[in-house]
C-alpha cells in the first residue's frame, strides 16, 4: 500500500463510510469466528479504527453475505474457508449507524493463507477466550460472552 493512504487512512475511511449511508439505505456487515486447535479465537486490530475485532468488513453491492465473509476472513485474518461457513446470527448495529447490521459466521474449517488486507491491520493473532488483549471492543466481548461463556444473546452487536 502506498505510503500516502497509510497516512490519510484514519481520514479517508470516515469519509468513505458517510458517502456510503448517504447512499444506502441500510448497510451490512459480516464477521466471523475462526478457532485454532487450540481453541483460540482469531482477532484483528485496524489501522483505522481503535480496539480488537473478529476479522470482517461490509458487504459490497451485488455480493452475497457468505461471499463477504470468506473473502474477509482472507484478507484481514489470512484464514480460508475450506467448507461453507455457517451463519451464527444476525445483530443490529445501530450505535454505529441508525440502519446498519452485522451477520455473524462461524468457520468450521479452514486453512491459513496469505492475508491481502495491505496496510488496513495493524495486528492479527488468535487469542484464548479467557485471556483477550486490551482493547476488545464491546461488541466482539459480547459475541465471544455469547459463545465461549454461555452469555445471553444479544439482538444488538
Amino acid at each position: 500500500m502506498s505510503e500516502w493512504r497509510l497516512r490519510f487512512e484514519p481520514v479517508i475511511t470516515p469519509v468513505f463510510r458517510t458517502w456510503w449511508r448517504m447512499r444506502r439505505g441500510m448497510t451490512l456487515g459480516v464477521r466471523g469466528v475462526a478457532l485454532d486447535g487450540e481453541g483460540r479465537i482469531l482477532l484483528v486490530r485496524h489501522t483505522y479504527a481503535p480496539g480488537w475485532h473478529l476479522p470482517g468488513g461490509g458487504v459490497e453491492s451485488g455480493e452475497a453475505a457468505v461471499d463477504a465473509i470468506a473473502r474477509e476472513m482472507a484478507e484481514e485474518g489470512g484464514v480460508e474457508a475450506i467448507t461453507a461457513p455457517t451463519l451464527i446470527g444476525f445483530y443490529s448495529n445501530h450505535v454505529n449507524f441508525p440502519n446498519d447490521h452485522i451477520a455473524l459466521y462461524r468457520f468450521d474449517a479452514w486453512r491459513l493463507c496469505a492475508p491481502s488486507s495491505e496496510g488496513e491491520i495493524a495486528e492479527r493473532g488468535f487469542f484464548a477466550p479467557d485471556a483477550l488483549p486490551d482493547g476488545v471492543t464491546k461488541g466482539t466481548r459480547r459475541r465471544i460472552a455469547e459463545l465461549f461463556e454461555g452469555a445471553q444473546v444479544s439482538a444488538h452487536w
